[in-house]
């Protein structure tokens, strides 16, 4: 976290979901070789390859993964972005298991994509409810905070190692 801050993860990582509604339902016919991709779908992937990291914030779903969320990594899947990009995966439920079914489903699915997950970044988070103001609908339960600045420490402190390995190797 940056000297100086009120160590919010929000304030350290830039939000993305916007542009999850605007990407067309996963068609491969659209994405094979020589096939120009939609351009929600360029875009995607342009922001996800400028990217040092990639963090997914999901709930859970019937014991799963929105479907919206699903078919934005099912437009990274052939496309290379995420080959060995420091990934974390946080998900929130309101019941005691914290997204678990979630969690484990998008991290494999990284894993498949070859994204670096990074275990030490990766949290399930329980009974969210009344650890959101639902007006601002952000978190503001001090533990949940302070646990998510240590998440977003480890996912940063992966990317950082990894943008020093690839600088060395280029030398």
């Amino acid at each position: 976290m940056a000297p100086g801050t009120d160590n919010r993860p929000d304030q350290h990582f830039h939000r993305r979901t916007e542009a999850l509604p605007a990407l067309p339902h996963f068609n491969p016919g659209l994405d094979g070789e020589n096939a120009t991709p939609p351009a929600a779908v360029a875009a995607l992937r342009t922001a996800v390859a400028a990217s040092d990291a990639l963090l997914l914030v999901s709930p859970e779903y019937a014991h799963g993964v929105p479907g919206i969320r699903k078919n934005a990594l099912d437009w990274l899947v052939s496309s290379g972005e995420c080959v060995n990009k420091p990934t974390a995966v946080i998900t929130a439920s309101p019941f005691p298991t914290g997204g678990d079914h979630a969690n484990a489903q998008l991290r494999e699915t990284l894993r498949m994509m070859t994204g670096e997950v990074v275990t030490a970044a990766c949290r399930e988070i329980p009974a969210i409810g009344p650890k959101i103001d639902p007006t601002t609908e952000r978190v503001t339960d001090e533990a949940t905070l302070a646990d998510l600045g240590m998440a977003l420490t480890q996912l940063a402190a992966a990317a950082t190692a990894t943008t020093t390995a690839l600088t060395s190797e280029q030398r």
